[in-house]
């Protein structure tokens, strides 16, 4: 896990191509403490910050050269299977000086071409300077894992694992993204696409390969969707999935430094340290399973993680936060993050991975990725009895509607007729004429409330084209591509490489989600249950009270009691600050007016709240900070 950045010059007008890459280098320190290095041969310079993971020897050393010194790489990440490939490249004739996984990509891209990223699986993003064809190449792993930013100006190309080597290299400007920032203060939405809050630096999409060559043209290609995927046997899909996901842990695992776990009471986080635990007992790893965790007072999961450190014997360590101490950390998770986030939780995860990495840990592994591809919101039930009316079971859906009632409360007859409503809305979502409706009641709903200025709503980008609400897996794959997924991909990335930690992510294995993504939607939910595939493939292998408990509570953190409280004064000071008065998008009497309305219980506005003050937040810290640089955590 490292970060590199990359300058391709176009014409003469930067005198000092290597002063460049140094400046956009230095900022990411925090990506790769352990080792530095710099190339720069006529048009291109390279730099890059590494965190020894495996072969902690120089050998690891990047820039790497190939033996010719013609093809030059820069890569963060991992490819997991770099053994095997190591293994079949050995076959082929080549010869090896390291044992890490960064010379068998390089040798990978020697013997396939731009083929070779077929050949892995892991979490990348690296960037090849090809001398015999005077060409740049790079990629991205199929959902995103791994950051890379490009950007275009006037006579370079410049490409960076975070948005600030790119602003620190000088070359652009620090203009916001307004069509951007207005989905998000409007709307929430984050990261639904290759924009940032940066005009002009945009992200180098998942699944994505690109070529630059010498005169500066960018093409690029997607070589991996997730609708391409193989046909699955289905006879056993619980067993076939339980062995998928062994074989994905006993990759994750493979790590020259100690691997530890971030554990909360559920099924995702549950299932890895329990398989952790068992190869370690196969591998007889030495000292104990180290295990780090967030519990909210108001959300008592104690018990379940209890059944889990008794089964794995692992060593627990509880992060213990306040109020206070998330809002005080507000402001520096930013400054690594760069852009905005979503939610409080986000510095939750900042907290813990801070904790992580005061314990001497560089690899964490967490369940990031099981909700959006196996199924595990709430919202996906809707999706499902969707599918089941889509195909004509109208008396399933019924049945399935009446085994969710039994355990999760409500009226079963109501919920089909909202559901039967839901399904129509659809159907007319796929006309031009009902979106253009829609796209415009967006704009007038925008403002609607009076927290923002017409003119902010007028930024808003067309509503997207989404096929309306259709079956389970389109909106899996919606999940996956657009949202959530890639935001919260950047939140971990950004999060943990802030404490120089490497976070992996098992069920992104893409061989466990498309094998899922291939099975009948009652495979993914039934019942009352969500991810039901993972809950048959757990039977035996997990305490069964985490394996049977229905309910999701995901990574709750309790802002909405908070702003009563203790953060109502920073809120209420940060709303009414003279900056946020004179930004001119808001109007901040209507938004304190719903402050106080929310202090007295009348409503709960805390997301909106929390977006508006973060925006402000950042805001101030892009004009203070240029690079957005960090010094010490």
């Amino acid at each position: 896990m490292c970060g590199f950045s990359v300058a391709l010059r176009l014409g003469p007008g930067i005198a000092d191509l290597g002063e460049v890459v140094e400046r956009m280098t230095e900022v990411i320190r925090h990506r790769g403490p352990d080792d530095e290095g710099t190339f720069l041969s006529g048009p291109v310079a390279m730099g890059f910050r590494r965190l020894s993971i495996l072969d902690l020897s120089p050998l690891g050393h990047q820039p790497m050269l190939s033996d010719e010194g013609q093809v030059v790489l820069v890569f963060n990440g991992e490819i997991y299977n770099y053994l095997e490939l190591r293994s079949e490249l050995l076959a082929l004739g080549h010869r090896f000086k390291s044992t890490g996984d960064t010379e068998v990509l390089l040798h990978a891209y020697l013997q396939w071409g731009t083929d070779c990223v077929n050949k892995f699986n892991g979490m990348w993003a690296f960037v090849i300077y090809d001398r015999r064809e005077g060409k740049l190449f790079g990629s991205r792993d199929r959902f995103g894992i791994k950051p890379l930013y490009r950007y275009r100006a006037a006579d370079c190309w410049l490409f960076g694992s975070e948005i600030k080597a790119i602003r620190a290299s000088g070359l652009c400007e620090d203009e916001i993204n307004w069509p951007v920032a207005a989905d998000y203060l409007i709307n929430g939405r984050l990261d639904a696409s290759a924009q940032t809050f940066y005009a002009e630096i945009e992200q180098v999409r998942p699944a994505t390969a690109f070529e630059v060559d010498r005169e500066g043209a960018y093409r690029e290609w997607p070589y991996w969707r997730l609708e391409d995927a193989p046909a699955v046997d289905p006879r056993d899909p619980a067993a076939a999935f339980a062995e998928l996901f062994e074989d994905a842990m006993r990759l994750h695992m493979r790590s020259d430094v100690p691997v530890g776990v971030h554990l909360s009471g559920g099924l995702d986080s549950t299932s890895i340290i329990c398989s952790s635990a068992r190869w370690r007992a196969i591998q007889k790893a030495p000292g104990s399973l180290m295990a780090f965790c967030y519990q909210a007072q108001e959300f008592d999961e104690s018990a379940l993680i209890a059944d889990t450190v008794r089964q794995t014997e692992a060593t627990m360590f509880d992060l213990e936060t306040s109020p206070q101490a998330v809002w005080d950390d507000l402001s520096c998770m930013l400054r690594f993050q760069d852009e905005p986030v979503h939610s409080v939780t986000p510095i939750i995860g900042y907290q813990l991975m801070r904790l992580t990495a005061r314990h001497g840990l560089k690899v964490v592994l967490n369940g990031q990725g099981a909700d959006e591809t196996l199924a595990g919101y709430p919202s996906y039930f809707r999706d499902y009895w969707n599918t089941l009316l889509r195909d004509g079971r109208i008396g399933e859906t019924w049945h399935e509607i009446g085994s969710y009632v039994a355990v999760h409360g409500g009226r079963q007859s109501g919920l089909l007729l909202r559901q039967l409503r839901h399904y129509l809305q659809g159907k007319l979502h796929k006309s031009d004429s009902y979106r253009r409706l829609a796209s415009w009641n967006d704009r007038r709903s925008a403002h609607s409330d009076g927290w923002f200025s017409a003119g902010l709503s007028r930024y808003l980008p067309a509503r997207r084209s989404d096929g309306g609400c259709g079956d389970l897996n389109e909106s899996l794959s919606r999940s996956i591509r657009d949202e959530p997924l890639p935001l919260y991909l950047r939140v971990e990335d950004r999060n943990s490489m802030a404490h120089s930690v490497e976070a992996r992510v098992p069920f992104l294995d893409y061989r466990l989600v498309s094998f899922a993504y291939r099975l009948p939607a009652n495979w993914r939910m039934r019942g009352p249950w969500n991810k039901f595939l993972l809950r048959e493939a757990m039977r035996g292998r997990i305490p069964e009270a985490v394996r049977a408990r229905p309910a999701k509570l995901g990574f709750p953190v309790p802002l909405s009691k908070w702003l009563v409280g203790p953060l109502y004064e920073a809120f209420r000071e940060r709303i009414t600050s003279r900056q946020a008065r004179e930004r001119g998008i808001y109007n901040v009497d209507s938004i304190v007016r719903d402050l106080d309305r929310h202090r007295r219980g009348e409503v709960d506005v805390s997301a909106n709240l929390f977006r508006v003050a973060q925006f402000e937040i950042w805001s101030e810290l892009l004009r203070s900070d240029p690079g957005m640089r960090v010094g010490a955590v």
